[in-house]
């Protein structure tokens, strides 16, 4: 197969931990030509996407002493070429958050590849559709109480009730923005305004869940499947457990009420074209859904030896025939 990757520059990426690099691996190793490109690198020529993309060619982390070790020059790159992406058997979408205006015009390039001849991974229409923070609201059995508001009244409101809550900025990734608030704080006013903009951009509000200090879980679906999961503990005074601020990682095992989330989220999942997601689960709730580029996979290799990367790139194979 010839497979397209739409990434941030490859250079910036750390190969130890990201998974857009474990998943061009795979797809190296399976005997797949594997392209990149990236997000202002599309056009739209003829009504149809366009990409100037580089040949690339890796040289496989190892494990060694229960790290992930790279090779100091671990990426070669081929020449540019401009080419339909329709050449392409499957086009990954794994440009980072956060979901700006370019993203999203991204997105409506990417809707002009022909879906009877190139699988685009995650769909287009489905990552317009599923704001990482809002789209685990439909999913009420699910989610811990949660609010959506730039309403400062609405919001002291609702942490007055629950005694502590966490702010989560709709856009950001990473557990950038992540707050934890109490009423009593006499900052809360401040911190409300300067997360909302002066009352003008919304924000999530979710009970504090007292079980985060003993990890967010990340857990790995494939078209609706898990696959993989691994727990991100936080660290120090931390109350967050992202690895991008210091978590820790431990290797952990999906639980039935996580399993049984899964099946509850499959069909929407399907419908919407999101077949590579991570979604994150704190104390048997479930509190986002990463579709944009979501990680985790180098970890859960590390802890579990199991290879994503492969389980993927044969979904893909079986789904193109």
């Amino acid at each position: 197969m010839k497979i397209a990757f739409i990434i941030d520059p490859i250079q910036r990426l750390d190969p130890t931990h990201d998974t857009s690099v474990a998943l061009i691996e795979a797809a190296q190793a399976l005997g797949h030509e594997v392209w990149i490109t990236q997000a202002q690198m599309l056009s739209v020529v003829k009504s149809q996407a366009w990409a100037i993309l580089e040949r690339v060619e890796l040289t496989p982390v190892q494990l060694l002493e229960g790290r992930w070790v790279a090779s100091e020059n671990w990426y070669k790159l081929g020449d540019r070429v401009l080419l339909p992406l329709e050449e392409m058997d499957a086009v990954f979408m794994r440009k980072d958050p956060p979901v700006t205006v370019p993203y999203l015009y991204t997105t409506y390039i990417l809707d002009y590849i022909n879906p009877e001849k190139t699988l685009v991974v995650n769909s287009p229409a489905g990552l317009r559709a599923a704001n990482e923070k809002m789209y685990a609201l439909q999913f009420t059995e699910a989610i811990p109480e949660t609010i959506v508001s730039q309403d400062k009244e609405i919001i002291r409101e609702f942490v007055e009730k629950k005694g502590a809550a966490i702010l989560k900025p709709l856009g950001n990734k990473a557990g950038e923005g992540i707050l934890y608030l109490e009423a009593s704080d006499r900052n809360f006013n401040s911190i409300i305004e300067i997360s909302t903009q002066w009352g003008q951009v919304p924000v999530m509000i979710q009970t504090y869940l007292p079980e985060a200090k003993d990890g967010d879980k990340r857990i790995i679906l494939l078209n609706g499947e898990p696959i993989g999961t691994v727990n991100r503990i936080p660290t120090g005074n931390e109350f967050r457990g992202n690895m991008a601020v210091g978590g820790r990682v431990a290797q952990t095992e999906i639980t039935e009420r996580e399993h049984q989330m899964c099946v509850q989220m499959a069909a929407k999942l399907q419908q919407d074209g999101l077949y590579f997601v991570g979604i994150d689960v704190i104390g048997g709730y479930l509190t986002e859904v990463n579709v944009t580029s979501p990680t985790g996979i180098r970890e859960i290799d590390r802890l579990s030896g199991a290879n994503l990367g492969k389980q993927v790139m044969e979904w893909l194979g079986q789904r193109m025939g």
